[in-house]
């Protein structure tokens, strides 16, 4: 295998200005923006195979993040990707379900054993909506008891609640309260006013483990106050196993909802409970029924015989030990080198092995944007493009070891800007800035970026 580099971005450049003339944002994911990697080094992809990615400059890199944590497989993954080829061969959307629909299910609900009924969409966000109404429907409540993480929808009752709720009026979100993770009395604070529908969270996250009875409490607290257990496994599913973190952890939710690693970086959602809840979105119920799901490309064929070959694939092997191998290894090598450079408490790599993120602090050990962009900075120079170092099963030890080679080389940089305390000087650009936030600023687009009249890109 070739090993990565780069050579430039002006074709990617070129084109970052076209996607930012045409597309708000210059992205279709807010995570996926420029403004998340250091100015002029945000590459515009064009294909990727494994855990290797090139851009439209022809730059090789090992990546990380795996669309956004969708891909654990690896990219362009044969069997997926097969699967998919023989399902479109016979056309992909109708108007009745097909008998992949029946099938997908049962291969979901297999490997889902707390849950009675299950229902695609396309994304996760519209399945965690759907969880939400169908608990209000439910209990006739209308509070909703969000953990303190980062993100669980894009319709208004949960991004109100965030740094960039403008267009959503403070009622949509009035209802809606949070808690804090690993912090049963605050869920119970909430839950006291006997009004809350449900309580979401994910199980766990890349950085926050349960603590020793913590879910089991918190199974405990909403069925003494009615209300429903939601669990968010869009990044745990598949990715703490097959069965999703309440197969690690043992506790059963009312509801569930998954997406990402489902399809291999196809897209599949789903919404997933007990046959009594779910029921209400369906013919079986003599209660008034609730719109759950309803979506014209929710059964369509890829993405569901992209599912079929991802779980067909768990059933065959053992992804989830592939990435958290990798993850262990990288981790490894990367604090090691850290610590050697004398910078481990500046630089660390931490988390669940499949789900591994980096924490980059400045001079006084705080978490720093800038330092953070400086580290981004280097890896790319030196092939390594990621947000993060979420692994896939494609990652393979010369992957791990080119990656460690490259962090090792940008703990160089790194340290100066330790020791001068300052990146100024080391950084090229501007540092990158959260994805959810009120305004464009501090990485508004410049000038030179912002001008719509330049010729388009051929």
């Amino acid at each position: 295998m070739t090993r990565p580099g780069v050579s430039g971005f002006d074709r990617s450049n070129a084109l970052q200005r076209e996607l930012h003339r045409l597309i708000p944002g210059g992205a279709h994911t807010y995570a996926r923006g420029s403004d998340q990697y250091p100015d002029s080094m945000a590459p515009v992809l064009s294909r990727g195979r494994g855990a290797r990615v090139w851009d439209v400059d022809g730059n090789e890199y090992v990546e990380y993040g795996m669309g956004l944590r969708s891909v654990t497989l690896g990219h362009a993954f044969a069997p997926v990707d097969d699967a998919v080829r023989a399902a479109i061969s016979d056309g992909v959307n109708f108007s009745r379900p097909t008998d992949l629909e029946l099938h997908a299910a049962g291969d979901f609900l297999d490997l889902v054993p707390g849950a009675d009924m299950v229902k695609f969409a396309k994304n996760g966000s519209d399945a965690t909506t759907a969880a939400v109404r169908l608990a209000r429907a439910v209990t006739g409540r209308t509070g909703v008891a969000v953990a303190q993480q980062p993100f669980f929808s894009v319709d208004d009752w949960f991004i109100g609640t965030t740094d960039m709720p403008a267009g959503i009026p403070a009622a949509t979100t009035s209802r809606v309260r949070r808690f804090r993770y690993n912090d049963l009395p605050s869920l119970e604070e909430i839950l006291l006013d006997g009004d809350t529908a449900c309580v979401i969270l994910e199980a766990a996250t890349g950085q926050a483990e349960p603590a020793p009875g913590f879910l089991e409490g918190v199974r405990e607290l909403c069925t003494r106050h009615g209300a429903l257990l939601v669990f968010d496994e869009m990044i745990t599913g598949f990715r703490w196993s097959a069965h999703g973190a309440q197969g690690v952890y043992g506790v059963t939710p009312d509801l569930s909802t998954w997406g990402k690693g489902m399809g291999n970086g196809y897209a599949i959602a789903a919404l997933a409970g007990r046959r009594e809840f779910m029921e209400l979105g369906g013919l079986n119920t003599d209660r008034e029924r609730v719109f759950l799901l309803s979506t014209t490309q929710g059964p369509e064929r890829v993405g569901l015989a992209a599912f079929r070959a991802v779980a067909a694939e768990y059933r065959r092997a053992d992804p989830v030990a592939a990435m958290e191998a990798a993850g262990t290894a990288l981790a490894d090598g990367v604090n090691s080198a850290a610590r050697a450079a004398g910078l481990g408490d500046h630089l660390r790599v931490i988390g669940r092995a499949s789900c591994l993120v980096f924490l980059t602090c400045d001079t006084e050990r705080a978490p720093s944007q800038a330092f953070r962009t400086l580290f981004l900075q280097e890896l790319i120079t030196r092939g390594v493009l990621g947000q993060s170092f979420v692994t896939s099963a494609a990652h393979t030890a010369e992957d791990i070891d080119r990656t460690v080679e490259a962090a090792t080389a940008a703990l160089g940089p790194y340290g100066d800007a330790v020791s001068a305390g300052s990146v100024d000087g080391l950084l090229r650009g501007r540092p990158v800035a959260p994805a959810i936030r009120p305004y464009a600023a501090p990485r508004r687009l410049r000038q030179d970026n912002d001008d719509s009249s330049q010729q388009r890109p051929r």
